[in-house]
């Protein structure tokens, strides 16, 4: 037979409060997330780069406007040479800029002008360009695929519009980014939402992209009528 416990010596286990975790549920008409898809390819393909543009139009502007400027320079050099007087536009350009001061405005707005595309001449030498194409993963390393932004946001469209619940949806596909907007009229809002999580998760791994981008959905209730 056990002796009773004095009460003062005894401990006693409080009941705790464990708190629920978030929903993700904005108001009665709205849910949205971050979405629990994890963007990490299952099988790491080798190293796949942007394609580049080739810039046919910039190059052949560059070309012809180098090209004929040295041409004619040389003309008129070659004319000086043999007895012949400079050109009238290089004798102006020569006396404009014995001339003219640094702080002139005409002088400082050609500055700007020529820095201008001379910084736009490098920023199209270094970007890749072609910002529509994503990569695919290189599955065999001799072929190199790309899928346009586009063609993969209505493929994923495509993927929203059979989630039962959902009456529109709008995808807009970036390269680092998929960002869902659809509209449900029936069904729980987060039920929705979770149905497309995992449809579009699904669907962006069905790409295979090189870097496949990282999902964000949010659903909103139809607007009443009335």
């Amino acid at each position: 037979m056990s002796e009773p416990q004095d009460p003062e010596n005894s401990t006693q286990r409080l009941p705790t409060a464990e708190s629920a975790a978030p929903t993700g549920v904005l108001d009665m008409d709205q849910s949205a997330s971050g979405s629990s898809y994890d963007p990490v390819p299952d099988r790491p393909g080798g190293h796949t780069g942007r394609f580049r543009s080739e810039r046919r139009i910039p190059a052949t502007l560059v070309g012809l406007v180098v090209l004929g400027g040295a041409g004619l320079l040389l003309y008129d050099i070659a004319a000086v040479r043999t007895g012949h007087p400079a050109m009238r536009w290089r004798r102006s350009l020569a006396d404009e800029l014995a001339t003219r001061h640094l702080d002139d405005v005409w002088v400082l707005a050609g500055s700007a002008a020529a820095a201008a595309i001379g910084l736009w001449l490098l920023w199209l030498a270094v970007t890749p360009g072609l910002r529509a194409l994503l990569p695919m993963r290189r599955d065999h390393p001799g072929v190199r695929a790309a899928l346009d932004r586009k063609a993969a946001g209505l493929v994923l469209r495509d993927r929203a519009v059979e989630v039962s619940g959902v009456q529109s949806v709008r995808v807009r596909t970036g390269r680092g980014k998929v960002a869902v907007r659809a509209v449900s009229h029936f069904r729980e809002l987060d039920d929705v939402r979770n149905d497309l999580d995992t449809a579009l998760g699904a669907g962006i791994k069905e790409l295979g992209l090189a870097k496949p981008p990282r999902l964000s959905v949010h659903v909103r209730r139809a607007a009443r009528k009335g």
